[in-house]
C-alpha cells in the first residue's frame, strides 16, 4: 500500500479507534455505578479480625470507592453470634432489598429469597469490584472460601459454638469462621461444597494462615444495601 493510500484510511480509522475507547470508558464508568454486589479482591489481612461488623463494612466502603463505586452504602455479608448480651445479627438482614448485580451488569439475585435459594452466583458471575475473577478450586492459589458466618438461609448461628471467630474480632488460634464457595466447588459433589455461604468452618483458628490453608485469603462478599 503506498503512503496516498494509507494516509485516508489512517484518517478514517482513527475517529473509529477513538469511538471505541470513550464506549469502554463509558462502559467502565457504567458498571461502577450500577454494580451492586462484589467479593473483595482482598482481605483486611488480619485472618478474621475484621475489626467486627463496622471494619468489614468500612473495607467494603473503602474498596468500592477505590473503584468508583462508593456513592452507595456497601454491607459486608456476615452473621454474628448472639453473645455478652448482644443479640446475634444476620446476615441476610444486612444487605438491602436487590437486586444485585455484579461489575459486568450481570444479575446475581433479585431479591433475598433468590439469592438464598437459586441464585446465579458461581465463579464467572462472583467478580471483584473491578470486575476480575476471584481464583477458586483449581488455581493457584485457591480463594475460594469466602467469609460469611452464616447459615445456608442468610442467618445466624446460635449462640454456643464459635462460628464467627469471635464475631470478627479474632485472629488466634482459638474458634472457626463458617466460609461459603464463591465458585461453587468442594472436595465432593454434595449440597455444602456446592454452597455459595455456608460450606464448611475454618479449620485451625482464625489466622491468615489458617484460612489460606483450607482454600481462603480472608475474602469477603459485599452488598451495596441501598
Amino acid at each position: 500500500m503506498n503512503q496516498a493510500t494509507r494516509a485516508p484510511l489512517l484518517a478514517l480509522a482513527l475517529p473509529f479507534a477513538l469511538g471505541l475507547g470513550a464506549c469502554a470508558e463509558l462502559r467502565g464508568e457504567r458498571d461502577a455505578n450500577d454494580m451492586t454486589f462484589f467479593v473483595t479482591s482482598a482481605g483486611p489481612g488480619n485472618g478474621a479480625d475484621l475489626g467486627g461488623l463496622a471494619g468489614a463494612d468500612r473495607h467494603c466502603q473503602q474498596l468500592a470507592a477505590a473503584a468508583g463505586a462508593g456513592d452507595r452504602t456497601w454491607r459486608a455479608y456476615l452473621s454474628t453470634q448472639a453473645t455478652g448480651g448482644q443479640p446475634a445479627v444476620a446476615a441476610r438482614d444486612r444487605i438491602g432489598a436487590g437486586p444485585w448485580q455484579n461489575a459486568d451488569g450481570v444479575a446475581i439475585a433479585h431479591d433475598l429469597d433468590e439469592l438464598h435459594g437459586d441464585n446465579r452466583l458461581d465463579k464467572a458471575s462472583a467478580l471483584d469490584e473491578s470486575g476480575a475473577l476471584v481464583n477458586g478450586r483449581g488455581d493457584t492459589p485457591n480463594r475460594h472460601d469466602i467469609l460469611t458466618g452464616t447459615q445456608p438461609d442468610g442467618t445466624a448461628f446460635p449462640a454456643g459454638e464459635d462460628r464467627t471467630c469471635g464475631n470478627w474480632t479474632s485472629s488466634g488460634a482459638e474458634g472457626a469462621a463458617m466460609v461459603g464457595h464463591h465458585d461453587r466447588m468442594g472436595l465432593r459433589d454434595d449440597a455444602p461444597s456446592r454452597s455459595w455461604n455456608a460450606s464448611h468452618p475454618s479449620r485451625g483458628g482464625c489466622s491468615q494462615a489458617a484460612l489460606q490453608g483450607t482454600g481462603g485469603d480472608g475474602l469477603l462478599y459485599c452488598f451495596a444495601a441501598d
